[in-house]
């Protein structure tokens, strides 16, 4: 090909829009939770299955807006300031991942995976108020 493009680029978006909130991996992990609530209360198998192929996805997509927020959104000024950010994406993370809502029917995880996303959320906000 005579024009094809030397250099790839990637981003959360076809083109990098600045624009990031954690409310994306909020409202995915509050469907993670409620999908909990809708297999645990479920005699259906069927339905069982695909809630929890649902759920599974939904962690996914969690891991995928923390890991935008903390690789694109989050720079060395903030994790200066906020030490303790590199540990709760670490944590936020792992709790959307096999070891937490991707792989249990336990609301008490879905809680300690909001109560994360909360705590990255009151940083990402203070650091648009500077």
């Amino acid at each position: 090909m005579l024009f094809a493009p030397t250099v790839e680029a990637q981003a959360h978006c076809d083109l990098p829009c600045g624009v990031y909130d954690p409310a994306q991996a909020r409202i995915e992990a509050e469907s993670i939770k409620a999908l909990i609530a809708k297999v645990n209360d479920s005699d259906d198998p069927d339905f069982r299955t695909r809630a929890v192929l649902i759920k599974e996805q939904r962690s996914e997509l969690v891991k995928h807006h923390l890991w935008v927020l903390w690789t694109d959104y989050f720079k060395a000024p903030h994790f200066e300031k906020y030490p303790q950010l590199h540990t709760l994406f670490n944590e936020a993370t792992k709790l959307a991942g096999a070891g937490g809502t991707k792989g249990t029917l336990d609301a008490g995880v879905a809680d300690e995976l909001l109560a994360k996303i909360d705590e990255i959320a009151g940083i990402f906000w203070e650091t648009k108020k500077a």
